[in-house]
């Protein structure tokens, strides 16, 4: 039996609420994992706040089944969930279309019934929009920060630093300078090849 202990709070979004969210609704932290790109690490993760706040719920099965229309119309709605309103809906709404089918609106299925962590790799990296480094990161998050204790999962674990490693807001701070000079580096790289 796979068994995991979820944190009180992930702090990702320097609001309580939200931090919250993120620790006892294992869609919103799909969710916010999915809007993880071209924002920031915060607006990325209150994104799932702000969907329940705008929807009134966090339900796979009714977010899949919302008029495409409508939930792009809740992302435009200002200040707007994502730099990309139009696509980001789309990509929410195809996310929990898959947990609602495949795992019965539960999202917490896709990591607690996976054999091991080739198991939950796949599964994962099978999800809209979940590449290698998103899927290294949940990796690292339910592992690190919800100690998922699954077959193999700690040798599956990235070795660099990930949002797994953010304990706090001062972590937080840490990774994100960490990755923008690791950018500014391959950036400077690249004008002097």
């Amino acid at each position: 039996m796979t068994t995991m202990k979820a944190p009180e709070r992930l702090p990702l979004t320097g609001i309580d609420e939200a931090d919250r969210l993120l620790a006892e609704q294992p869609l919103a932290l799909l969710i916010g994992l999915a809007l993880d790109q071209q924002v920031t690490v915060q607006k990325a993760f209150s994104g799932p706040w702000e969907l329940q706040r705008r929807l009134g719920h966090l339900d796979a099965r009714r977010i899949a089944a919302t008029d495409p229309a409508e939930l792009e119309r809740v992302f435009r709605e200002r200040p707007a969930i994502h730099r990309f309103p139009g696509s980001m809906a789309g990509k929410v709404a195809a996310l929990c279309r898959v947990v609602a089918d495949e795992y019965g609106g539960d999202a917490a299925r896709i990591w607690l019934e996976a054999r091991d962590a080739d198991d939950l790799r796949a599964r994962l990296g099978s999800l809209p929009g979940f590449g290698d480094m998103k899927v290294r990161t949940l990796l690292a998050i339910l592992g690190k920060r919800f100690a998922l204790d699954l077959p193999g999962l700690a040798e599956a674990m990235p070795r660099h630093p990930t949002l797994g490693d953010v304990d706090s807001p001062e972590a937080l701070a840490a990774y994100q300078a960490s990755k923008r000079a690791s950018k500014a580096a391959i950036r400077a790289q690249g004008k002097r090849a």
